[in-house]
């Protein structure tokens, strides 16, 4: 496909190298996407027709002036650090960047782990508590021994063990909460301001780099196989021009990958990849499938992740109450200002998704979770859908009370709260199968 595009362009080729540099590059981006290829086409075209000159004429511009355009969505920081160093853009470096992706362990590495863990059980039990979050691990080597125990939140040491000698002994309390932020002054209609009037400035930085990263390994699972292939099962049974069915299936894609061992980096949302892809990808992507503009993505996803950290709150860190549900809420409403929807149409469309889909079950980070984040945008899709027919859940109905606040402060008691005897039910069938 690649061969006939450049070709296209009537641009000839000086060897089989060349062409195979096309394709590398085209594959080191954004793979297998032949919307995008074909933009990529269509700007290089631009290029020559807007100079006046044939930029093609001469090999090495114009490898160089193709892989800088994919160098711009794809690679930024590559992009800036050429830009900055235009002197270093020899074809070489070029060539590089079309090499595999540099991986924090590498196979040998990875072949040493596998063998060691056949030669070495690793042995799971379940641990009975007052603690959502408490992992307790030893490890043996002769008669030598180490113990250490985290509790509540991931970084949370608080007792060390060697060879019988306490090192580190911390008292420990269910439900701490200690090291979050504080966001009780968060509140749906300050979120909205706040998305409305924030100096885009004062985000782009993050905001680009969430762009980046998750639209990144997005593109990643839409174009290689991972897990159950959620986002390709999606985007293949689904009308072309589609922009939901896009949204969806490249936050499902974002999380085949991830699930399935991709180490690209994610930009999280509550201290989750799935739900940071949940919250942004298909908001990005539904932006630009509808042509918003720049300012207007940016703002809606100031909306989208400050929605979901709010849900989040009341949560708390670990719940069985799954996060993606919170983050598809959250990107419905994301969507519904991409749309031009107001205050009433974004609150509406939170209680309508969470009306839907409350309930849905964390059973542990595996290939399902991309179904699930599917599902949750479907909810949060369908709750802004259900406002703008004159439809909508009301106050009374099941978990929801009258006002979104009340609603939220619900939907937390039930994934905070209600579901402790959810979770352990879930790790003891989790460890039984």
């Amino acid at each position: 496909y690649v061969k006939s595009k450049v070709e296209g362009l009537g641009i000839q080729a000086e060897d089989e190298a060349e062409q195979e540099l096309y394709g590398a590059l085209v594959q080191a981006s954004v793979g297998r996407d032949t919307e995008a290829i074909d933009r990529l086409f269509v700007s290089f075209q631009l290029l020559q027709d807007l100079t006046g000159e044939d930029i093609y004429v001469n090999r090495y511009k114009r490898l160089a002036l193709f892989a800088m355009l994919w160098m711009q969505t794809r690679f930024r920081s590559a992009y800036d650090y050429a830009m900055e160093r235009k002197d270093s853009v020899t074809p070489e470096f070029l060539a590089g960047l079309c090499g595999e992706s540099t991986q924090p362990w590498d196979t040998e590495q990875q072949e040493e782990m596998r063998a060691y863990l056949k030669d070495h059980p690793v042995r799971v039990e379940f641990l009975d508590g007052d603690l959502v979050f408490d992992i307790q691990i030893t490890l043996t080597k002769g008669e030598r021994t180490a113990k250490v125990r985290i509790a509540n939140y991931h970084t949370n040491i608080v007792r060390m063990e060697r060879n019988g000698e306490i090192l580190l002994d911390l008292p420990v309390e269910a439900d701490d909460e200690s090291g979050l932020t504080d966001r009780t002054l968060l509140s749906m209609a300050d979120i909205y301001d706040f998305a409305q009037t924030v100096e885009i400035a004062d985000v782009k930085e993050l905001l680009d780099r969430q762009i980046q990263c998750n639209m990144a390994i997005s593109r990643e699972g839409l174009t290689h196989s991972y897990g159950a292939n959620i986002g390709q099962v999606i985007r293949a049974s689904s009308p072309a021009g589609d922009p939901i069915a896009k949204a969806k299936s490249a936050a499902a894609a974002g999380s085949d990958a991830r699930m399935g061992g991709c180490e690209m980096p994610v930009i999280i949302n509550s201290g989750s990849g799935n739900q940071g892809m949940t919250a942004s990808v298909p908001v990005i992507v539904y932006g630009r499938e509808t042509g918003a503009g720049e300012e207007k993505i940016y703002r809606a996803l100031v909306l989208s992740n400050l929605i979901t950290i709010h849900q989040k709150t009341r949560i708390g860190r670990l719940s069985a109450y799954c996060g993606a549900v919170s983050a598809g809420a959250a990107a419905g409403a994301g969507i519904a200002y991409l749309d031009g929807g107001d205050y009433e149409v974004i609150t509406h469309t939170v209680v309508n998704a969470l009306a839907i889909i409350s309930g849905m079950i964390c059973d542990g980070a595996k290939a399902s979770c991309a179904g699930k984040i599917a599902a949750a945008i479907d909810a949060g899709v369908l709750g802004y859908r259900m406002y703008q027919n004159g439809q909508q859940f009301y106050g009374g109905d099941g978990i929801l009370s009258h006002g979104v606040e009340k609603t939220l402060d619900n939907v937390g008691r039930l994934g905070k709260i209600g579901m402790r005897s959810t979770d352990k039910e879930i790790l003891q069938i989790m460890l039984q199968t």
